[in-house]
C-alpha cells in the first residue's frame, strides 16, 4: 500500500528503533514465555488484554514476535483512536496498525499477516478499582468469527504488570467513578471511556516502575467440525480463547505474586522469577 511520505519516514524511524531497543527492553528483564509454540508462519491472530499502560502491551507483543519469528504484527485499533486524524493516526500507520474494520481484518487475512487484537477495545483500558486484569469483552465474538471464517489459528496472550503502574482509587459504582461515566457519556457518547481517578508514584501521575510479565498460549484450532453449525462454533472459539486468556492472566499474577523483582527493585535482581521455573 502507497502510504504519504510522512507515513513512509515514519515507518523507516520506527523500523530503526525496533532494531534497536532490544538492549532497552532486556534491561528491565520482562518475563516472556510460550513464543516456541507460535507457528512459524506468522498466520494466526493474537487475542490479548489491554491494561492502564496501554503501551506495555502494544510495544512488547509485536517487540517480541518480531524477534522469535521475524514477521510484523499488524495491531488493529480501536475505530474511536484509529480513525482520529493527525500525528497520531500517521504513527498507528508507520507502526502497521489499522482500524479494526471486519473488512480490513478479511484482508489481513487473506494475506498471511500476524494480526493483533484486543476484544475490550477502549473500554478494556480505563480501569476503576478492582478491575485490573479482567477482561471486558461485552460479549464480542468478531474476532472469533473471522478466524473461523479463515480458518485462521488464534493465539491468546496476556500481559500482566500494566494494570500496576497506575493505581485505581475509586470503584466504578462510586460518587466519584458515577460522576465521571456521566461525563463521558455526555461529552463522548459512551460511558465505557470513563476515566477513574488514578495515582502514580505517591500521589503523583508518574508511572509506577513494574515488570512486564507476557505469556503466549497455545494456538487455538479454529477449524470448523463437521456437523456444527457456524454459530455455535464461533460462539465456542471466543469461549476457548477467553478462558485461554484468563488462565494467562491468573498464571502471571502468581510468577508475579512470588517474583522480589516485581517493582523492578535492583537490589533483588539477581532473585528475578525466570520463564520456565
Amino acid at each position: 500500500m502507497n502510504h504519504p511520505r510522512r507515513v513512509q519516514i515514519l515507518r523507516s524511524a520506527l523500523d530503526r528503533v525496533q532494531d534497536g531497543i532490544a538492549p532497552v527492553i532486556d534491561l528491565f528483564r520482562p518475563y516472556v514465555s510460550g513464543l516456541a509454540t507460535l507457528p512459524a508462519d506468522g498466520r494466526f491472530l493474537l487475542v490479548g488484554n489491554h491494561t492502564q499502560f496501554v503501551g506495555g502491551e502494544v510495544l512488547l507483543i509485536p517487540h517480541f514476535v518480531r524477534r522469535a519469528i521475524g514477521t510484523q504484527v499488524r495491531p488493529l485499533a480501536d475505530r474511536r483512536f484509529g480513525q482520529q486524524p493527525g500525528f497520531a493516526r500517521d504513527l498507528m500507520t508507520a507502526y502497521g496498525g489499522v482500524v479494526g474494520a471486519p473488512e480490513t481484518a478479511r484482508e489481513l487475512m487473506r494475506h498471511n499477516e500476524t494480526i493483533l487484537v484486543f476484544p475490550g477495545g477502549g473500554r478494556e483500558i480505563a480501569k476503576f478499582k478492582g478491575e485490573e486484569y479482567h477482561l471486558n469483552w461485552d460479549g464480542r465474538s468478531g474476532f472469533a468469527r473471522l478466524a473461523v471464517e479463515n480458518d485462521y489459528p488464534i493465539v491468546s496472550v496476556g500481559l500482566v504488570g500494566g494494570d500496576d503502574v497506575y493505581k485505581s482509587l475509586v470503584t466504578r459504582d462510586s460518587a466519584l467513578g458515577r460522576l465521571s461515566r456521566a461525563a463521558s457519556a455526555k461529552l463522548a457518547g459512551n460511558a465505557d471511556m470513563a476515566l477513574p481517578l488514578m495515582r502514580g508514584v505517591g500521589p503523583t501521575l508518574l508511572p509506577r516502575p513494574q515488570r512486564m510479565y507476557l505469556r503466549f498460549g497455545e494456538p487455538i484450532d479454529t477449524a470448523k467440525p463437521n456437523g456444527e453449525s457456524t454459530e455455535q462454533w464461533v460462539a465456542s472459539v471466543r469461549d476457548s480463547t477467553q478462558r485461554s486468556l484468563e488462565t494467562i492472566l491468573s498464571e502471571l499474577l502468581a510468577i508475579r505474586a512470588d517474583d522480589p523483582f516485581h517493582e523492578l527493585n535492583p537490589l533483588a535482581w539477581a532473585g528475578a522469577v525466570q520463564a520456565g521455573e
